[in-house]
């Protein structure tokens, strides 16, 4: 008589932490309150419109990394998690006063994400065989973003700030034409409302090239002016016309440093020296 033994080989799974301590106050930050504001203490505002490229070195922690690492994320992987897994509500990209909302469905258009077909040849036979694919959203494609901001004089605190309203990605990728030429193609993705994201934003930490311990959260980063940026329009009686719209090449950046120099010159004439 011969004697099977089964042996099973169970593996207790167990919790390892990748590091020398566990981190607790970035999991659970939450975002710094902002000071109420009345509107009688609102002397002056200005709404102005920026372009954040993330071509720049500067602005590489918000591109980096392409695919998640750890509880290390992108920008725009953070703002798809929010608003695949948090509720984080995107509307439309034409629509910066968020009055018109879209899906999941609707984002993955713009990214040309979802099901396809490929064509694909049957030497053998000479026929054409259609196989499906699934096009996921690409998030190296992401290379801009544009926010929308407010800039305002606070009479009570004598003092200019600014708050960010809105933020929107800008997909820039390369397509094929009738021709077979590969061509450069811009758009804008959706728009996200700012202060609904902040709580988003000031639970997942951007990583710092000068020390890995002190990093900021995406929250920090924004609220601290820590990018890299130039104005694409601000508010004006053409129809909010963008400065491309009026302005041809290097004119174009002039007509940017004009209008931030503006907002400069406006906070210093309000002082008396």
């Amino acid at each position: 008589m011969v004697l099977l033994c089964l042996s099973t080989n169970k593996v207790n799974a167990q919790f390892v932490n990748d590091g020398i301590y566990v981190k607790e106050n970035g999991p659970g930050r939450t975002p710094v309150q902002l000071p109420y504001l009345r509107e009688a203490d609102i002397m002056w505002g200005k709404r102005i419109w920026r372009i954040i490229d993330l071509r720049e070195k500067l602005n590489h922690p918000l591109y980096y990394p392409t695919e998640p690492i750890g509880d290390r994320m992108s920008l725009f992987q953070l703002i798809m998690w929010g608003i695949k897994n948090e509720g984080l509500q995107a509307y439309s990209e034409a629509d910066d006063e968020f009055k018109i909302p879209i899906g999941l469905d609707d984002i993955k258009a713009v990214f040309d994400a979802g099901i396809d077909t490929i064509e694909i040849p049957n030497y053998e036979t000479g026929e054409i065989i259609y196989q499906p694919i699934v096009k996921e959203i690409n998030s190296e494609e992401v290379k801009q973003y544009i926010i929308k901001e407010e800039w305002f004089f606070n009479k009570k605190y004598s003092t200019i700030n600014v708050r960010i309203i809105g933020i929107c990605p800008v997909r820039i990728w390369e397509d094929e034409d009738p021709d077979g030429d590969m061509i450069p193609k811009k758009a804008r993705a959706f728009w996200v409302y700012y202060p609904d994201a902040r709580r988003i934003f000031a639970n997942h930490e951007v990583y710092n090239p000068n020390n890995e311990v002190k990093r900021l959260s995406y929250d920090d980063l924004f609220m601290q002016r820590r990018f890299s940026s130039y104005i694409q329009k601000e508010s004006n009686v053409y129809n909010n016309r963008l400065i491309t719209q009026y302005k041809i090449g290097l004119q174009t950046m002039y007509e940017s440093e004009r209008i931030k120099q503006s907002l400069f010159e406006y906070e210093h004439d309000l002082w008396e020296y």
